[in-house]
């Protein structure tokens, strides 16, 4: 073959390779671009998962917390109210050996023509009624 001849092969060929290197290159291309895409999704994905935990771990301290702080406000109140309610207790007991105290000393004193012992007796049963059902409110309560 002639140098003119070979020339006109080689410059025939020269396009062919041309374009299998710009497909290659194009191919190569495309590669990289679906991997950083594919990257860029996966670590999007990562972070919002990652701020999710975080906001969750978050939201769970601080609700120990106020569960916590209600409890204990809980306790006081209902400490406040056992001790009021037991010293209520307390001063209806003294009423109530005071006028049974009463009630017997009037019994052993009355006669028969007054019977001022009925009165002192109700009295009595009135104040047992409001101590009883201090005890149940006290009861249901605890």
């Amino acid at each position: 073959m002639s140098n003119l001849q070979e020339a006109e092969l080689s410059s025939h060929h020269e396009p062919l390779r041309r374009r299998k290197r710009s497909n290659r290159a194009f191919f190569v291309f495309v590669i990289v671009w679906i991997i950083l895409i594919s990257g860029g999704i996966m670590g999007a994905k990562w972070y919002s998962d990652k701020i999710q935990r975080d906001v969750a771990a978050d939201l769970e301290r601080q609700t120990s917390a106020q569960i916590a702080a209600m409890q204990q406000d809980y306790t006081q109140r209902m400490d406040k109210l056992e001790a009021s309610y037991k010293e209520e207790l307390a001063q209806l007991d003294a009423k109530v050996d005071a006028l049974n105290e009463l009630l017997t000393f009037t019994k052993d004193n009355a006669d028969s023509k007054t019977d001022n012992s009925n009165k002192l007796y109700t009295q009595l049963n009135e104040v047992k009624k409001k101590l009883n059902e201090l005890q149940k409110n006290l009861d249901v309560l605890k």
